[in-house]
């Protein structure tokens, strides 16, 4: 099965929301508001100061995978860490090489803009199929841990 990998376009957004949803409940057994996490995924598309989605699709250009990258400014660096989120592949696709070649596109475009000086992301502790796959591909376990404060 063949597949190829574009940048996300406004009438992705309804897949990708599922996607997040999913992978959400997948990984953190976390329902997400439907309405909200289109409207984010939505508010992304529409704004590419806060990133940029690539898409994954089939040999019928249907989505089948996608993720999110988001900016970070380092003043350490002068330079913009790329952070992966909203990683998901449906089941079906799964071990097909499509996470790699997400991964592959995405790091290749980091390495052409100048104001990039890495990428990140974040995961699950027991998620470890996940961790994995991204040593597979050359990632490394930073010593940082994420704290966060979510407001009301």
């Amino acid at each position: 099965m063949n597949f190829s990998i574009r940048d996300a376009r406004p009438d992705d957004a309804p897949a990708i929301a599922d996607f997040n949803r999913t992978m959400a409940r997948e990984t953190e057994a976390r329902e997400l508001d439907g309405a909200t996490v289109l409207a984010g995924v939505q508010n992304a598309l529409e704004n590419p100061e806060r990133g940029f989605y690539l898409v994954a699709d089939d040999e019928n250009e249907a989505p089948v995978g996608a993720l999110l990258v988001t900016f970070e400014w380092s003043d350490w660096r002068n330079a913009n860490f790329w952070w992966i989120q909203s990683v998901y592949v449906t089941t079906q696709w799964r071990g097909r090489g499509i996470f790699r070649a997400l991964y592959v596109e995405t790091k290749r475009r980091a390495q052409n803009d100048r104001n990039v000086c890495g990428l990140r992301l974040y995961v699950e502790r027991d998620n470890h199929t996940a961790q994995a796959a991204y040593a597979r591909l050359g990632m490394h376990e930073t010593p940082y841990r994420v704290y966060e404060a979510e407001l009301e």
